[in-house]
């Protein structure tokens, strides 16, 4: 709604033209704009009036906009020249001193003379809304007050408080702050308010063929505009208030309670109030011009106080005007005339959009001009709607919504004639019915795309509609006809009434989606919406589902426009909403209205919204669900430029926080998003290699710490494209022009294909069928064994480039980091499965075994064989030779671990590849056997470097391996190692009867393997040997405090108290310190276990005594923690002595509560010695 200026009204031709009997302010001056009198004017002056006095010009410049209100005309009749009030108040006006007029406004006021000039520019905001204080140039349309510089105030000059302005200058930024942020909320009121009004207009707008038959036929009523009714709502609510009749008042107030009648700025923005009702009928109840004396006492009108029309009207009889007054009144005319047709202009583009967007809804509501409307009384059975023919000869446009049943009426033939009102009701709603089933279906925008019905039907099942059930069935079947409504009416019923005031609010639904596509007014719809969106405040899994079954019913009937126009609006007001059930609710609809959706707004707008939800909700649930919608909205986007913007939304999604969200993009996002770029022909160009770079370029700024999470956050992405790229590589290969599907077609078989995440990740669904598949595979297979790869493209680029790339990846991880190999073993693991057997075979396994160059001419002890250090030998084993288990596998793979095995200690290399081939495969049960086989191979195996490490590897197998198989093939192969002729080799074996100690619970184990470390302790061939012992101390270390209390008792410790009473007479120094540290280390972490009496005092206490005696010579640092654990050791026996009921001591609890404690933690900070003993400290037993 235009800004309407007080100085500078001016009707339109179509307020003209609806308005043709009114005589109110359709005379304008040419020179001001200010209101004239009208024809039937009181108070112009008659034909044979005197002619005006000269001029009194009060600026000293030339005349402003309004400039034609500083002329006056003083009356030939006066004695004295008068200057008139309302010039006075013009020029005040014009002068911009706004307060002075003010004030003057209000002592008129006071004296019962109201100025219309001041009351009509102080009651409107819009002279106090201008942000510019530059004088206006004679091109820019500014009133003629100009533009008024914001004061400290909040909108109007009546609000000033002119309190703040103190001397207190410490509060003057805080208020200036507070003032503003008032403003700003008063200028967003003021948008909404204006919405409002241009909306209303526009829909209220009376076309121009009733506005020409309100001309030809003066006695039918126009229809009432919004704007006009608030008016009168106003006035004549003012009227009853000024009359004394309250209760009247009271009442009206009551029946329209969506205005506030204390504030005149509610009827409309930027509109001054115009007089009362009285003033009204007295100004136009008269038809005839009234004499000269009939003066209002209220405004004190008389000939010196009339506007510049009349003067303008006789300028050329001025025979004392000068010229230079003349030129200027000339030029103010012309700037008049300059700011008229700006005016002009934008109200006639506004106009024109106006009349565009009425035309474009009536093109969406509107039947075919070839039928007569039918009014849908619901509410009555027993009357006919009168229908009047359309004469409108135009063919119009099919609308969008073609079930969608027309709200104004029912089309009927137009050479039909008028049906009499007294037709029968039944007859009326059969022909309607009947009607309706003749309507084509809705159409909707069909995406460019090419997706299978079976994956675009996988992919609408995450949706989350239901309609199995009795209320699902209601929700989904709209009525489309008064009966129909009725019966729905009346199989609902029963269940609203007794449930409407509890949790079962869902029975409202199909009522609420019934009425919404059936009520005629655009509010009330939009109101039963909001009340669909608001019905449960914190709807459950099962309320939403209903509330969506219904949307998307909606949807189905009303068709794409209406959504756009009345649902998502809603699903925008409670994108922010506190409950995140309702967030939740918001995510969830985007995705099901997404099919229904006009393509244009699925790219924009509602990508948008589920992309700020995405990074702002801070609910795991509402994330997940927009992902979820994201995956559909992919499923039906055309739009090759929101490529970027779905890559980065993915790439987003995964890094998310919440396994949820990540699972969801898995299961969901990742397969829609490749079907999408499958179809732009990039899955292979551009979204698996952008990937790879960022695989990369985290390897090269990972040299010094690699970020495994993001890594794995690839390399999933990576592994979900598995399915989509091996379909391309189908869909895209010289055999698909011969499948047929006709005749008997194998069956798939079930592990065919690894398990997929989702049914989105089913290659079976990707390609369309099972049958298509089967069929598919069949020649896949047959091209690779006899007919080769060429002219096949998408093979070819994962021959050539994929798979090298890959490799040589895999070749730069760190081969120690667990969580990398198993990562990428599971993606090689899911590529071979799927591309199938042949392909791994003569693909993938030739590329891997060109690398290693596994071969006993290769063994270089001088150089090594660097790559069989590397990360690719335990992912090629684990990856690649176990995706199939049948024999030959198993012997290629066996064949495999024991080459490496004989390489890497034939070379004397690092065996962190072979460890992790072995950590790896024994977390799978099912090669516990096959590497049981491999060690074997190493036991027996010529060479004592191979035998050694065949000897270590026992230790990290024998964690997972079961106590049978402990007792039948590792320990028997440990004892053939410990008798071995070579010294190294009975030493590598004490680490694996260590963790056989520490994991095995039988007896029987226990003690051979007791025996045999005894007959290490004890055997006098063994007491120089210095490596054998600090073997013994380091593994008694880290298997003391898990291994059985019996065995820790009886053995370990005893054993450490002999070693330390040796080392004290050892006479070389370097082997001393490095069994004092061992056994330092062993004792700290022994330190934490229940001890007996007898144990502390006969073995723990004099073992540490005599370590403390090594480490006062070797180490004071240690000494010093060392007489702390001695010291409070003592207290706890001389207590146990006197009477404590404690049966056993512990070391580390009698440290808590003494000083001895932070000396004894300061001291171990200080320490430089490993403490990788220490890490087991506070274990418990397992």
């Amino acid at each position: 709604m235009a800004s309407v200026n007080p100085f500078n009204q001016s009707d339109s031709d179509e307020e003209a033209e609806r308005r043709p009997s009114e005589t109110i302010d359709t005379e304008r001056s040419p020179s001001n704009g200010a209101p004239g009198p009208p024809p039937g004017n009181p108070f112009a002056p008659p034909a044979d009036s005197e002619p005006p006095a000269p001029l009194l010009v009060l600026s000293n410049s030339r005349t402003s906009p309004s400039g034609g209100e500083g002329i006056s005309v003083a009356s030939s009749t006066m004695a004295d020249a008068r200057i008139s009030v309302d010039l006075i108040a013009a020029q005040l006006l014009r002068d911009q001193y706004i307060l002075t007029a003010l004030e003057l406004h209000t002592e008129l006021l006071e004296a019962g003379r109201e100025l219309p000039r001041l009351r009509d520019y102080f009651s409107n905001p819009g002279n106090f809304e201008r942000q510019s204080g530059t004088p206006p140039s004679k091109d820019q349309a500014l009133g003629p007050g100009g533009p008024l510089n914001r004061a400290g105030s909040i909108s109007t000059l009546d609000s000033l408080d002119f309190a703040r302005y103190s001397d207190d200058g410490n509060r003057e930024s805080d208020e200036r702050v507070a003032v503003l942020e008032f403003e700003l909320r008063k200028a967003k009121e003021t948008i909404q308010a204006l919405r409002a009004n241009l909306t209303q207009a526009a829909e209220s707008e009376v076309p121009s063929q009733e506005r020409k038959n309100f001309k030809s036929n003066p006695e039918s009523q126009e229809a009432i505009r919004p704007l006009e009714k608030r008016a009168l709502n106003f006035l004549v609510n003012e009227y009853l208030l000024k009359n004394e009749y309250k209760l009247s008042a009271i009442t009206f107030s009551d029946e329209n309670d969506d205005q506030d009648f204390e504030l005149w700025d509610d009827v409309g923005l930027n509109t001054p109030k115009p007089p009362d009702l009285q003033q009204l009928y007295r100004n136009c109840g008269a038809a005839s011009p009234l004499s000269r004396d009939t003066v209002d006492v209220a405004v004190e009108v008389d000939f010196g106080d009339l506007p510049g029309n009349c003067i303008a009207q006789e300028t050329p009889k001025k025979p004392d005007l000068s010229q230079q007054q003349q030129a200027e009144v000339v030029q103010e005319l012309e700037y008049q005339i300059s700011l008229l047709n700006n005016e002009k202009e934008s109200l006639s583009e506004q106009i024109k959009k106006l009349q565009s967007e009425i035309q474009s809804l009536k093109r969406t509501v509107s039947a075919p001009p070839s039928t007569e409307r039918l009014s849908l009384d619901l509410g009555s059975e027993n009357t006919a709607a009168p229908s009047s023919p359309n004469t409108s000869s135009d063919p119009m446009p099919p609308s969008d919504n073609g079930q969608y049943l027309d709200i104004r009426g029912v089309s009927a033939p137009e050479n039909d004639s008028k049906p009499p009102l007294t037709q029968n009701t039944s007859q009326t709603h059969n022909e309607i019915h009947n009607r309706l089933n003749k309507r084509p279906p809705v159409q909707f925008d069909q995406p460019n795309r090419k997706l299978t019905p079976a994956f675009q039907q996988a992919l609408l099942s995450f949706c989350r509609m239901c309609s199995d059930s009795r209320l699902g069935a209601e929700v989904s079947r709209i009525a489309d006809s008064e009966q129909s409504v009725m019966l729905m009416l009346g199989r609902c019923l029963p269940h609203i009434v007794p449930n409407v005031l509890l949790a079962k609010r869902e029975e409202l639904i199909p009522l609420i989606l019934c009425t919404a596509c059936l009520h005629p007014e655009p509010k009330e719809r939009d109101q039963l919406l909001h009340i669909l969106f608001n019905l449960i405040k914190r709807p459950d899994d099962e309320q939403r589902q209903m509330i969506l079954t219904g949307c998307v019913a909606f949807a189905r009937h009303v068709g794409p426009t209406r959504v756009e126009a009345e649902l998502l609006p809603q699903c925008w007001e409670q994108i922010n909403h506190k409950y995140p059930e309702r967030r939740l609710l918001v995510a969830e609809a985007c995705g099901a209205l997404a099919p229904y959706l006009p393509k244009e707004i699925r790219s924009s707008l509602v990508l948008s919204m589920l992309q700020q939800m995405l990074s702002d909700d801070k609910a795991d649930m509402v994330r997940e669900a927009v992902v979820k919608s994201l995956a559909i909205l992919m499923g039906y986007i055309d739009d090759a430029d929101k490529y970027s913007q779905g890559f980065e939304l993915m790439l987003l999604s995964l890094g998310d926080p919440s396994e949820r969200v990540v699972g969801a993009v898995h299961q969901v996002f990742i397969p829609a998003f490749a079907a999408w770029t499958t179809e732009l022909c990039s899955l292979h160009t551009t979204l698996i290699p952008s990937l790879m770079a960022r695989i990369e370029k985290l390897l090269m700024q990972g040299e010094h710490g690699l970020d495994e999470h993001k890594l794995h956050m690839y390399l999933s992405a990576l592994q979900s494209l598995i399915p989509p790229l091996f379909a391309v590589v189908l869909q895209n290969a010289p055999f698909t022009s011969r499948v047929k599907l006709h005749g008997d077609i194998p069956a798939i078989e079930v592990t065919r294909f690894p398990r997929p995440a989702s049914p989105l990740q089913d290659v079976a669904t990707i390609i369309g069928s099972r049958e298509m598949l089967s069929a598919l595979l069949i020649l896949y297979d047959h091209q690779l064994e006899h007919e080769g790869t060429t002219g096949w493209e998408s093979l070819l680029w994962v021959v050539n480039q994929f798979l090298p790339q890959l490799i040589e990846i895999v070749g730069r991880i760190n081969v120690t980091s667990s969580t990398c190999v198993h990562e990428f073993s599971r993606f090689f693991w899911r590529l071979c499965r799927t591309f199938g057997k042949i392909f791994t075979n003569t693909k993938v396994k030739p590329q891997f075994q060109e690398i290693l160059r596994l071969s006993e001419e290769n063994v270089d002890t001088s150089a090594g064989n660097d790559i069989l250090t590397k990360a690719t030998v335990p992912i090629y084993a684990t990856g690649v030779l176990t995706c199939y288990n049948q024999e030959e596998d198993r012997k290629l793979l066996v064949g495999f671990l024991e080459d490496v095995m004989t390489t890497l200690s034939l070379s004397h290399a690092p065996l962190d590849s072979l460890k992790a081939a072995f950590v790896e495969l024994g977390a799978n049960p099912v090669y516990h056997e096959l590497l049981l086989t491999v060690l074997w191979y190493g036991v027996v195996h010529t060479s004592a470097l191979v035998r050694c490490t065949a000897a270590r590897m026992f230790e990290l197998l024998v964690k997972g391996v079961n106590e049978t198989l402990v007792a039948q093939r590792v320990v028997p192969a440990l004892i053939t190692l410990s008798s071995d002729p070579e010294i190294s080799v009975r030493i590598s074996t004490i680490p694996a009867f260590g963790t056989i100690m520490e994991t095995v619970t039988q007896k029987e184990l226990l003690e051979r393997v007791k025996m045999q470390l005894a007959s290490f302790l004890e055997d006098p061939q063994y007491q120089d040997q210095h490596s054998l012992h600090m073997e013994i101390v380091r593994t008694f270390g880290r298997v003391g405090p898990n291994a059985e209390p019996r065995f820790r008792d009886e053995f370990v410790l005893p054993h450490l108290h002999k070693l330390a009473l040796a080392n004290n007479s050892q006479t070389v120094e370097s082997k001393r310190i490095d069994i004092a540290t061992q056994l330092f280390e062993a004792y700290s972490a022994l330190s934490c276990c229940f001890i007996s009496e007898e144990v502390m005092v006969n073995h723990f206490l004099p073992g540490l005594r005599c370590l403390r005696a090594d480490m006062e010579q070797l180490s004071p640092e240690h000494e010093v923690i060392l007489s702390s654990m001695v010291k409070e050791c003592e207290i706890k026996v001389e207590n146990r002595a006197m009477g404590d009921p404690q049966g056993s001591v512990s070391i580390a609890s009698s440290l808590v509560g003494e000083d001895a404690k932070t000396k004894f933690l300061s001291k171990m900070g200080q320490l430089t010695t490993s403490g990788a003993m220490l890490a087991n400290v506070f274990q418990r037993k397992k």
